[in-house]
């Protein structure tokens, strides 16, 4: 299965040059609010920022159908976080009831709280 929200304002080389690591989870329950809101069909404007936002919209039919057939969130566990010059991208493994784990992506928080980087790499 195969499951993808694009990169929006990240950049590969931003995140391979990564300063230091950071030890507190911060963002575990953006990204639960995230993925819960995207497996019932609908991308968290509260939570996105707009190249995010748009990125979501663009993939929400496939997006939701293959997070639903991964099942419930069973449970998240953090980690790592890393600052970037964007600012800081926490990692998360995210276990689902049909019994696989992924492991998402979430950070550059904006001054508004919304997000401007969030994805899977499986």
């Amino acid at each position: 299965m195969r499951i993808r929200m694009m990169l929006a304002g990240v950049v590969a080389a931003g995140l391979m040059a990564l300063p230091a690591m950071a030890q507190d989870a911060e963002y575990g329950e953006p990204l639960r609010l995230m993925l819960t809101d995207a497996a019932a069909g609908n991308c968290s404007e509260a939570w996105m920022a707009p190249p995010v936002m748009s990125a979501c919209q663009a993939q929400i039919a496939g997006m939701s159908a293959g997070l639903q057939a991964l099942g419930a969130i069973e449970s998240m566990t953090f980690i790592s976080a890393r600052d970037t010059p964007e600012g800081r991208v926490e990692t998360w493994t995210v276990a689902y009831a049909g019994g696989q784990t992924l492991t998402w992506f979430i950070g550059q928080r904006q001054p508004d709280g919304k997000f401007a980087a969030v994805g899977t790499g499986g």
